[in-house]
């Protein structure tokens, strides 16, 4: 029987509450703490999926081409393990925006139909309604994580993006994509709800509530230039152009104000469940922070000297 990789406690979890950076496999990147999987100083170095860091920004590459790069359970987990990771201080001055992909021109098939499918209908006909729970608990996790971490997100999607590959690509804080790319939340089609990872919650927000509920209903399809239309894709580039364009964005956000971007992902988030009221005192609080920051001061200054401020995350 398959068994879930072993999942780090809260407290090796949350034991700081910055951004991040890591090791990539190029040995392009700085160090990093906190690593897939581990607590402390261990480097991100994962085994599942593809992890290259450069100029501040982290590529991870969903790295099973052959199999249009399913996930599995290891590979879930070492995911969320990753962006728990990102929120730790010293990793906030190594990695400051993520681009997630996928290898051989697609993004992700979803959960492996082998891998993950087979044992979750072992546990149903066993009655094993805990592991059922402990994985969609997991898979959830993952989300929750993309979401906390202060980095932005940007994801490159091409070809295939089905299941819980249109979910990572929905927690995502950008999406580029292109217009042969075919984005589905096939769950109903596999006897599931909708409702998964967080799916009714975020995409209404995304491309609004009949759409989503069209979606989430019928498990279709949405083509890439449809998806832009809705508002899924931030915009359409050639897929030659998708990766560089999409670590072009990254390099972008990751040269601006890194505390002013985390407090904005982290106001983007925490203000669905507002009233007007709440998230303008939110937002004057927000802004009364990042008015104390040294990167406040340097775009004043180089405001004055007519020059363009250079940022460093203080």
């Amino acid at each position: 029987m398959t068994e879930f990789p072993r999942p780090v406690g809260d407290a090796e979890r949350d034991d700081a509450s910055g951004a991040s950076g890591a090791t990539g496999e190029s040995g392009e990147s700085g160090e990093s703490s906190g690593g897939a999987g581990g607590a402390g100083d261990t480097p991100i170095r994962p085994r599942h999926f593809g992890w290259h860091v450069a100029d501040r920004v982290a590529v991870i590459t969903l790295d099973r081409p052959e199999r249009r790069n399913p996930l599995t359970f290891e590979s879930y987990r070492e995911l969320a393990d990753t962006f728990h990771a990102l929120r730790r201080p010293r990793d906030a001055e190594l990695v400051r925006a993520v681009v997630v992909t996928g290898a051989g021109g697609h993004f992700s098939s979803g959960g492996d139909v082998h891998d993950i499918i087979g044992p979750l209908v072992a546990w149903k006909e066993t009655g094993r309604m805990d592991r059922l729970l402990e994985f969609t608990r997991m898979t959830g996790e993952l989300v929750q994580a993309m979401r906390a971490c202060p980095q932005p997100i940007v994801a490159a999607v091409d070809g295939t993006c089905a299941g819980a590959g249109a979910i990572l690509a929905m927690a995502a804080d950008l999406r580029l994509g292109t217009a042969r790319s075919k984005v589905a939340f096939l769950f109903t089609r596999v006897g599931l709800s909708g409702a998964d990872m967080g799916a009714c919650a975020m995409l209404p927000r995304i491309v609004g509530q009949g759409r989503a509920a069209e979606l989430l209903y019928t498990g279709r399809a949405l083509g890439g230039e449809e998806a832009e239309r809705w508002g899924f894709y931030n915009r359409l580039v050639d897929p030659e152009a998708l990766l560089p364009e999409a670590r072009a964005l990254a390099s972008t956000l990751a040269q601006g104000p890194s505390f002013a971007h985390a407090m904005t992902k982290r106001a983007l988030h925490q203000e669905w469940s507002m009233g007007l009221a709440e998230a303008i005192e939110a937002e004057a609080q927000t802004q009364a922070l990042c008015m104390q920051t040294e990167d406040f001061a340097r775009a004043y200054r180089a405001f004055v000297a007519r020059e363009k401020p250079i940022f460093e995350g203080n």
